[in-house]
């Protein structure tokens, strides 16, 4: 990329009209979890900062968050890498390849030192010296830490880059990682999930990308817009919880009836994540609304803890054994509706006798 635009100048240059454009950058300015109120300030961004320079590399993974990526529906991934972003590398989405691909690479690199956006898909193999993890002739580990080094920002998308992901599960042969060990003193934006959200990915990237810091991030470098909630508190099945309604199995008549998933192993209750309120193919559908328990793919060492194999303790505090919790809140909402019935009949009556001192004293 010779001639770094701006959003604005690709705007124009495509024929596009000023209400387009404005309309695309409120729409980012609602993806990135920021209020209205800010959108001048997105549009004023769009229009003078030229486009960022995104390098995206790839350790040991499986490309699902690229894959995830393409699938953005705000903004779709082909505008964000045609019209909002300039993405000089990534092995899935670029036409080049080989010994020319990788020159490119290392030539973006000391052309925009300290200025380019770093994407990092994919744990750190550690072992043997990251022999079993190299692309282009180097390890990803050196490959990692010179990108890094030289980055604004680094972006770690997945929980594989973020704590090292199923490769890392035990016995994890390779030594794998997360990478934020190997990024020196550049700041790390953690993107866990396995992969995450396509929008929040976009959003982001668009973050950094617009006003040249990273968002507000929580204890585990997670950006708070879109890792401040449990899945738990954002669940439709979340009243059913509370009321002591669980599914016992994926066929029973609970589970039909959209009834609590927590008793068949949801890790809703201790993940942090967007699926609830944002959702999956454009706010679709998630996991719990199709039928199947949060596995917690947003947390570290989610493979290990048995998220496809066993369910959270009995004791959920502070409401106590959840076992026995659907008993008791049964017979307290039994005593509940006496309690109503009762005191509706006591209201009945007052109301009959109010009517018929009434008519008495119209009657005199």
């Amino acid at each position: 990329m010779d001639k770094r635009e701006s959003m604005w100048d690709l705007y124009l240059k495509k024929g596009m009209s000023r209400r387009t454009f404005v309309k695309s950058c409120v729409a980012l300015t609602s993806l990135m979890g920021l209020s209205s109120d800010k959108v001048s300030k997105v549009v004023e961004a769009a229009e003078k900062k030229p486009l960022p320079v995104v390098i995206w590399i790839h350790g040991h993974e499986c490309t699902g968050c690229d894959e995830s990526f393409i699938r953005s529906g705000a903004p779709l991934a082909s505008d964000l890498v045609l019209s909002q972003i300039a993405l000089e590398y990534d092995h899935l989405l670029s036409a080049a390849s080989g010994e020319p691909f990788e020159a490119h690479l290392h030539e973006t690199i000391e052309k925009y030192k300290g200025q380019y956006i770093l994407c990092v898909e994919g744990a750190v193999a550690t072992k043997d010296n990251g022999v079993y993890c190299m692309s282009g002739g180097h390890t990803f580990t050196s490959t990692l830490q010179h990108a890094a080094q030289n980055a604004a920002a680094v972006i770690a998308y997945g929980s594989c880059a973020v704590s090292g992901g199923i490769q890392a599960a035990k016995p994890n042969p390779t030594g794998s990682s997360g990478i934020s060990q190997f990024a020196g003193k550049t700041p790390v934006v953690n993107v866990p999930g396995c992969p995450p959200i396509p929008e929040v990915m976009t959003g982001v990237v668009m973050h950094v990308a617009l006003f040249g810091t990273i968002p507000p991030l929580d204890g585990e470098g997670r950006p708070k817009q879109f890792y401040g909630n449990r899945i738990h508190d954002t669940c439709y099945r979340r009243p059913f919880f509370d009321a002591g309604m669980f599914a016992e199995s994926y066929d029973d008549a609970g589970s039909k009836a959209g009834w609590c998933l927590y008793k068949l192993g949801c890790r809703g209750p201790e993940t942090y994540n967007s699926c609830g309120n944002m959702r999956w193919f454009q706010g679709m559908s998630y996991p719990i609304q199709s039928g199947a328990p949060c596995i917690g793919c947003s947390n570290a060492h989610f493979w290990d803890d048995g998220a496809m194999s066993s369910r959270l303790p009995k004791f959920a505090p502070p409401i106590g054994d959840v076992d026995k919790i659907g008993a008791g809140l049964a017979a307290v909402t039994a005593v509940g509706v006496a309690a109503h019935a009762a005191a509706s009949v006591v209201q009945k009556k007052k109301h009959i006798a109010d009517e018929a001192k009434k008519n008495e004293g119209a009657g005199e």
